[in-house]
């Protein structure tokens, strides 16, 4: 994890260095930065080894607002930063004691893509790949279990979308993103179950998001 976070912070600060050599050239014809404002639906592909009690995960969908900030290195690459938290209630299903209230959790998943644009017209349809760290926070761990934590996650994500334009900064968008999620989460059942139940969960979300956007 150490070892992740401080080559992810090497590429972030060369990625620096990297815009600011490019923001001394004034004789780029295209607009270097991009921001996006979109409406976002969180749909979990959830699934879970859960130890002892046997049993799969359910997880919540969440409908939440994402902001996104693109820097273009030409017309046709990019980075997007991606922005956005959501909170979903989360439940234990068909384990050997039943269905288990796990009550809900806060996620906080930066999200850097590269992206190629495919320009020639006001249809500007891209992909993207990248990387995604999760930040789980403000757990209430429901009327059951005594706490719950969750493993903070590093994974990939894809993306593909289109911008449309509707003039020569403003434009609509429509974007698809699939995260790659998983995380050990250690459920404190002692007073229930007079146990500790450790579960690998995989959460890997599908992010459909419409929005607008803004070149500058």
């Amino acid at each position: 994890m150490k070892k992740t976070v401080i080559s992810l912070m090497v590429m972030l600060l060369a990625f620096v260095n990297y815009t600011n050599a490019q923001d001394t050239d004034s004789n780029a014809d295209f607009s270097k930065w991009q921001f996006r404002l979109r409406g976002i639906v969180v749909t979990p592909d959830e699934s879970a080894d859960i130890q002892a009690i046997g049993g799969d995960a359910s997880i919540s969908t969440a409908v939440v607002p994402e902001l996104d900030i693109s820097y273009f290195f030409d017309e046709n690459w990019s980075v997007e930063l991606i922005l956005a938290t959501a909170k979903h209630d989360v439940e234990a299903v068909g384990t050997a004691v039943g269905d288990i209230d796990l009550g809900h959790v806060w996620l906080l998943p930066p999200t850097l893509t590269g992206q190629y644009h495919f320009t020639g017209g006001d249809f500007v349809p891209y992909v993207g790949a990248g990387l995604n760290l999760t930040l789980f926070y403000g757990v209430d761990e429901g009327p059951t279990v005594d706490d719950i934590d969750y493993d903070t996650s590093i994974g990939y994500a894809l993306q593909g979308g289109f911008d449309f334009m509707l003039n020569d900064k403003w434009f609509l968008n429509v974007d698809v993103k699939k995260l790659f999620l998983s995380t050990d989460a250690t459920i404190d059942a002692t007073t229930a179950l007079e146990a500790t139940v450790d579960a690998d969960v995989d959460i890997n979300p599908w992010i459909i998001g419409f929005g607008v956007g803004i070149k500058l």
